[in-house]
């Protein structure tokens, strides 16, 4: 009866584990900023230093071209960088690209630190780069 028992409790520990690994997943589905953040409106025309902002923290991840290809992007667990070239990405508001940009996820790290003006033409650089 103590074999079936053991058994058991390594199934139930497995079937937990398996189940948080896959909740832990989804829990990482697709990005979507907040409701109130697609209709903020872009205040800021250019992009400033935007490309040396991005040069300088963005690249490794994103890539020199802002597809999502940049050196540590491989390395990084999902979700994988953005592809900023991308119809999905050009697709969402500038509100909703500078709520991602301010707020991160995941490896994305937030970059509210950021001045508002800087965090715009970032916002105002991947447009540029639409396909």
């Amino acid at each position: 009866m103590r074999a079936v028992l053991r058994s058991f409790t390594v199934v139930a520990a497995a079937v937990a584990l398996v189940g948080g690994a896959a909740t832990a997943a989804w829990a990482q589905g697709e990005w979507k900023a907040p409701a109130n953040a697609k209709g903020t409106k872009n205040p800021v025309k250019g992009v400033g230093n935007a490309k040396k902002s991005i040069e300088t923290n963005c690249v490794t991840c994103h890539g020199a071209g802002g597809k999502g290809d940049g050196p540590a992007a491989a390395a990084l667990p999902p979700p994988k960088p953005a592809d900023w070239t991308s119809a999905k990405v050009q697709s969402q508001t500038d509100g909703e690209l500078f709520w991602k940009i301010t707020n991160g996820r995941g490896a994305m790290p937030p970059w509210k630190h950021l001045p508002d003006k800087d965090r715009w033409e970032m916002v105002n650089y991947i447009r540029t780069l639409k396909k």
